[in-house]
This record gives structure tokens, sequence and C-alpha cells, in this order.
């Protein structure tokens, strides 16, 4: 008796986007229907950005924290005492802002030293370097502050008012020596000329956060001290 074999039934492999290339789990034929495929990979925003701004949302609600303490405080114990704030206390504020002015100045000229390296005769990194002073010059600022207000009696135990004061005022200033780690990291990859433009912006948008910062703490303690 004679035995009938059947060929095995052809299956015939899907064309277009899912077919793919072995191991790239079918999607290595994907193309975007308009541009390139660089356009698609750069889609996504650089880690260093959307981590900038989580670090920006927990810093601020840190620090919502501490002012919602330090107003139920207020409102809760009569020995809250009130106190004129140091008057170098303005002055950082004047330098920290214009660490900003000069950090913008920067960037600018970073963005046409990279253009042009061999155009440009002044390196850029001359200004970062200022950034860097004057944000220096605002945490020995806020150092003398301390001072001036421990010569007053004053200390962090002395009162819940300056208690607070120093908590608020050192914590931000040890966010800026975290921002001007930062700076140095940059001036290092510039001189480098190993700098990408997401590191600066990184790095700029956290300076800019410290000045708008330090601003609304100023108000907020010169209204409730």
């Amino acid at each position: 008796m004679a035995t009938t074999i059947h060929e095995p039934p052809k299956i015939e492999e899907p064309r277009g986007p899912s077919s793919g290339f072995p191991g790239k789990g079918g999607w290595g034929n994907l193309r975007p229907a308009y541009g390139d495929l660089r356009a698609v990979k750069d889609y996504s925003p650089p880690p260093a950005s959307t981590g900038i701004w989580v670090g920006i949302t927990g810093i601020s609600m840190m620090f919502a924290a501490f002012t919602s303490a330090m107003v139920v405080r207020q409102g809760s114990a009569p020995d809250w005492r009130h106190f004129s704030l140091p008057s170098v206390l303005y002055v950082n504020t004047l330098l920290l802002f214009a660490s900003s002015f000069t950090l913008e100045v920067a960037r600018r000229r970073i963005a046409a030293f990279m253009n042009a390296p061999k155009v440009k005769s002044e390196h850029p990194a001359k200004w970062l370097h200022v950034t860097l002073g004057l944000g220096l010059l605002f945490v020995v600022g806020q150092y003398i502050a301390w001072r001036q207000l421990s010569a007053q009696g004053l200390f962090l135990s002395t009162n819940p008012s300056s208690s607070f004061f120093y908590v608020l005022t050192a914590t931000h200033a040890l966010h800026v020596l975290g921002g001007l780690l930062g700076l140095i990291y940059v001036i290092r990859k510039l001189d480098a000329m190993a700098l990408r433009r997401t590191t600066l912006d990184t790095a700029s948008r956290y300076w800019h956060f410290m000045d708008v910062l330090w601003l609304y703490l100023l108000i907020l303690l010169w209204v409730k001290l």
C-alpha cells in the first residue's frame, strides 16, 4: 500500500514594519512616516533634563513643608520672637542674582565658542569662573549673616524664630554648594571640549532655581521674623 507524503505547509512571513531583523523583536524595519529615525530617537528628553526637574520638585516640596511648619509654629505659641534680618542678606541677594546674569552670558559665549572655537579669542570659561566666584561669595555672606545673628545672642536653639532662620538659610546654602559643584563639573567638561548642551542647561536651570528659591525665602523671613 503506497504512503502519501504531504508537503509541509509554507508559512509566508509577514511583510512590512513587523518583519524586522533577527533578534530585533520585529521592530527592526520600523521607520517614521516623515523624517528620519534619528529624529525619533531624539524625541525622548535626556535623563539629566528629567532628573533636574524631579530634583527641583523635591526641593520645592521640602521647603514648602518648612514653610508650613514655620507658619503653624508661629501661630501656636506666644514665645515667637521677632528680630531684624542681618543687612548682609540683601547684599547676598544681589550677588546671587548677578551670578545668574554671568551664567547666562557664559551660555551664550559657550554656544558661540563651540560653533567656531578657532574664531573666538576669549574662552567662555572665564564667565563660568565669575559665576563660581559670585556663588562662593554668597555662601561666605551667609556665614557672615549667621555670625552677625549669633553676636546678637540668637542661636539655633535660642528661639523658634531663630531656629527656622538657621534651618532655612543653611539648607539653602547646602543646595547652593551642590550647584557650585555642578558648575565646577561644567568647567572641567568645557576645558576638555567634552561639554554637552544638556549638561550646561541642567546646571543653569538648577542655579536659576536657587535664585528664585532664595528670593522666596528672603521674603518669607522678612514677613515672619
